[in-house]
């Protein structure tokens, strides 16, 4: 014991450091206070850097410190979300029979027999917005929310608290599929740990309940089983990744530059025909219209942390465009450019390699989210993962820089400083362009080594 405190002691202060600020973010935080909050998330970013840096040969070291990391919150409300109001209530009406996806929540409320537990708490939780909309959750979320509010007691603290220990679960599982991954990759194994420790990872999914590591675990599973030809199970399990969240969808075209044609199409049939199985519980013609209509408003009516749209926006007004009628009318022209960008990457560049495959991916996502007008900071889950996989670290960057658009949650009314995103996204596409360069010189990035 004596020897191991005197080999690790450095790293050792430095995880019971992390475990503090942890602490101080998940109970003695308001996301209005941005300057705490950037200074802790700041803190934190530094010791997960230089914990991995000292132990990324000692991977129990590693993954014992990620999961003391997450169980920090373990009791805790999320305080920079509050859309686990929302999971809870699509498990309250999916346990009690009701198919969320036909139901809204400001309609429901109105009914005095309503069977949902603490039907008012949660639906004053959720805010002005999410209320007035069908559910947008996939069929495996819901069915999430489902079990956890079955399990729950009708507590919204057991709901939550469930939800957490999934969510941990599942990134324990993607270091280990991610770690075989990057061995058959021929790469090395402690990569996944920049993926695993990422403060933004353990705030955003753990903290603050958002299913990205869900999605990311059968997404690693399914690339782990590819690169092993397991292709026929890989696509069942890349459907279930699809039925927790949609974005996989984007990089099915990709298989038919990384198949025969033959193969192709069984992969896809394999992957419909387990998505229908997801879906057919819920399946109706008004669940088709409520469901495309629900997702459709994320490219026509909501906006957070854009780039390429805010400088489009910052031009229009200077024409007097109305910035109202402009995200409609960008919001339709934004996936007709990203399906053209899909298929771009699909027939101008051979993904019959795996990390071909999965460095495309990576650069249609990032694509994507230039061009959306709504990027989360969870969102930046997925890049962060990819990243882990291909020769480019610049997600990580971007993991750092997107905690700027959290400033916007300090004003009353959520403005958000376009200064603060302009040096988010010129920080973020400098270190793309200095990266492109060391790479076309063959030199390796920083965290590869």
């Amino acid at each position: 014991m004596n020897s191991y405190w005197k080999l690790h002691r450095f790293p050792i202060l430095l995880a019971l450091l992390c475990i503090i600020l942890y602490s101080v973010f998940a109970y003695d935080l308001h996301r209005t206070d941005f300057i705490k909050l950037l200074s802790l998330f700041t803190a934190l970013f530094f010791l997960c850097y230089k914990i991995v840096q000292f132990e990324k040969w000692n991977s129990k070291f590693l993954l014992v410190a990620g999961v003391l990391f997450r169980a920090v919150f373990l009791v805790a409300t999320p305080n920079l979300s509050q859309d686990f109001y929302r999971f809870i209530w699509d498990g309250e009406l999916l346990s009690n029979g009701l198919n969320p996806y036909l139901e809204i929540p400001n309609v429901l409320i109105e009914q005095k027999d309503l069977i949902i537990a603490n039907a008012q708490e949660l639906h004053k939780g959720m805010g002005d917005l999410s209320p007035k909309f069908f559910s947008n959750y996939p069929p495996l979320n819901q069915l999430i929310f489902a079990i956890a509010a079955l399990l729950s007691g009708k507590s919204i603290f057991g709901a939550l608290t469930f939800m957490r220990i999934v969510i941990i679960l599942s990134d324990i599982g993607i270091v280990y599929y991610g770690r075989k991954l990057l061995k058959n990759l021929n790469r090395s194994p402690h990569l996944i740990f920049w993926y695993f420790l990422n403060p933004l990872i353990i705030i955003e999914l753990t903290g603050n309940l958002h299913f990205e590591g869900v999605m990311l675990l059968f997404f690693v599973w399914s690339l782990y089983l590819l690169s092993k030809n397991q292709w026929k199970l890989a696509a069942v399990i890349y459907a279930l990744s699809i039925g927790v969240k949609l974005v996989p969808l984007l990089f099915l075209p990709l298989f038919l530059n990384h198949y025969k044609l033959k193969k192709t199409v069984l992969f896809y049939l394999i992957v419909g025909g387990t998505c229908a199985l997801l879906l057919a519980p819920f399946f109706s013609l008004e669940f088709i219209n409520n469901y495309s209509a629900t997702v459709g408003l994320w490219f026509s009516n909501f906006e957070f942390n854009a780039s390429i749209y805010n400088l489009i926006k910052q031009v229009a007004i200077m024409f007097d465009a109305k910035p109202w009628e402009l995200i409609k009318t960008y919001g339709k022209i934004t996936p007709i450019l990203t399906i053209l960008i899909v298929f771009l990457f699909t027939f101008l560049r051979d993904n019959s390699k795996i990390r071909t495959l999965i460095t495309s991916m990576l650069w249609i996502l990032i694509c994507y989210y230039f061009l959306s007008a709504t990027v989360h900071p969870w969102y930046i889950a997925f890049p962060i993962i990819l990243a882990v996989f291909s020769d480019f670290r610049f997600p990580l960057v971007w993991s750092f820089m997107v905690i700027l658009s959290y400033f916007a949650y300090s004003n009353p009314d959520f403005t958000e400083n376009l200064w603060l995103l302009t040096l988010e996204y010129l920080t973020l596409l400098g270190y793309i362009t200095y990266e492109l360069l060391t790479l076309h010189n063959k030199n390796k990035p920083f965290c590869n080594n």
